[in-house]
């Protein structure tokens, strides 16, 4: 494969592993127009989201044992194809029952076929010493697919008239781009792209069995279950902003959408970082920045002179999340994970580490209802402290019993080179 080829395979599924989750999350930027067009009440538009939800997390793990049989290329242009097709039926806003199967349909084409190969390829894109970089370089064009098209179709949307019908519009550009990102996918990438030289094994129950017995496997799921509690936790903010030190609702938005332009950058920087420094390492220090943070938010009082601390520790935290998601991936590699189960492995630790989906939106806000004001704040953010201590334990073992033992070290027989 050619030097350029090889970056554009890296370009079009990182974007498209950013876009393709824009059509499931509409109602984060179109709540109100979205709830109108179907004729919907608050209960159900958050059906939509949990139906989406509840098929992913039951996708994920024969997602993963698929992309270790089947190519990348036939499942990645596959899912964007479908979700795009389907993202076109959903422009005309048919009745409820039909949008929660579309929902339904996008989750099994994102986590069964879709996910599972973008992790793949993506290991398979880069040797072992530059796995960092690699997944950095991914979510950093994940971050770029997501704030691209979104900010380019709202600007359309608010040209239209927002109105349902520049709703129904903006879903048929989405779709639309879904289908020319499949296209690009079949022809841009090819059935053995990067792939290890004994993946013409096929994984069996035998290799399942065998990376359930990992124990590497079991602490990367923690870590990243953790980093993902953490990444949720980004979200209590911008109410965190108003409602205690109360700033108005558009400078919480104008935070909101910085935070977003963060991710590309510390992603990036992340990868290349832990490249030379060590994934495992890497994030036990991001763990400790990411806990600190936490504590802060917590402990600052509500007054107006603490605003720029507060978003100090706002900033720490967003850079430290994307960085951490844009290597947690690579200890699969620095942890040993054999190449030929990378896609059960990944769909193992996705079906469980992406479970605070469901949990954390909930914790949060029982704590903030329960206790109003500073206090139920308080409270969330020194319970996302906690469970990210789990993950820098968790990331303590992996380098302490798994990465560091299986370093080669200096023969200290071996003659020195002179000064």
């Amino acid at each position: 494969m050619t030097n350029a080829r090889h970056w554009l395979v890296m370009a079009v599924m990182s974007f498209s592993g950013g876009a393709i989750f824009l059509l499931p999350f509409l109602q984060e930027v179109y709540y109100i127009p979205l709830s109108e067009a179907l004729d919907l009440n608050n209960t159900q538009v958050g059906g939509l989201l949990s139906i989406f939800g509840a098929f992913s997390l039951i996708s994920y793990f024969p997602g993963g044992w698929l992309a270790d049989r089947v190519s990348p290329r036939k499942l990645m242009t596959s899912s964007l194809v479908a979700t795009g097709a389907a993202g076109l039926y959903f422009a005309t806003f048919p009745r409820y029952e039909i949008s929660l199967a579309i929902h339904a349909l996008w989750g099994i084409c994102i986590s069964l076929l879709f996910w599972g190969a973008l992790i793949r390829t993506t290991r398979n894109w880069a040797p072992p010493e530059e796995q960092g970089r690699a997944f950095g370089i991914l979510e950093t064009g994940r971050g770029i697919g997501e704030v691209l098209p979104s900010m380019g179709f709202l600007a359309i949307f608010a040209a239209l008239g927002s109105t349902s019908l520049a709703l129904s519009q903006v879903v048929v550009l989405f779709s639309g781009l879904f289908v020319v990102l499949g296209i690009l996918s079949w022809f841009v990438m090819e059935d053995d792209v990067g792939q290890a030289e004994d993946s013409g094994r096929k994984v069996g129950l035998p290799e399942i069995l065998g990376v359930l017995k990992m124990p590497i496997v079991w602490l990367i799921t923690i870590v990243i279950l953790t980093a993902y509690c953490g990444y949720w936790g980004l979200f209590r903010f911008t109410p965190y902003a108003t409602d205690v030190f109360a700033l108005s609702v558009t400078v919480g938005a104008v935070i909101s959408v910085g935070k977003m332009w963060l991710k590309p950058i510390a992603a990036l920087a992340a990868g290349f970082v832990a490249d030379h420094f060590g994934i495992a390492k890497s994030m036990i220090w991001l763990f400790v920045l990411l806990i600190g943070s936490y504590c802060v938010a917590a402990v600052i009082p509500g007054t107006s002179s603490f605003v720029p601390i507060m978003l100090v520790s706002l900033t720490v935290a967003s850079v430290t999340v994307f960085a951490m998601r844009g290597i947690y991936f690579a200890l699969l590699e620095e942890g040993g994970v054999p190449a030929t189960v990378t896609g059960t492995a990944t769909g193992v630790i996705s079906a469980i580490a992406f479970t605070p989906d469901i949990f954390m939106p909930l914790v949060g806000g029982a704590l903030i209802d329960q206790y109003p004001g500073p206090e139920g704040y308080r409270y969330f953010f020194f319970a996302t402290a906690g469970i990210c201590a789990v993950g820098l334990l968790a990331s303590l073992l992996i380098y302490f019993r798994i990465v560091k033992p299986s370093t080669p070290q200096p023969d200290p027989q071996a003659p020195q080179s002179p000064a």
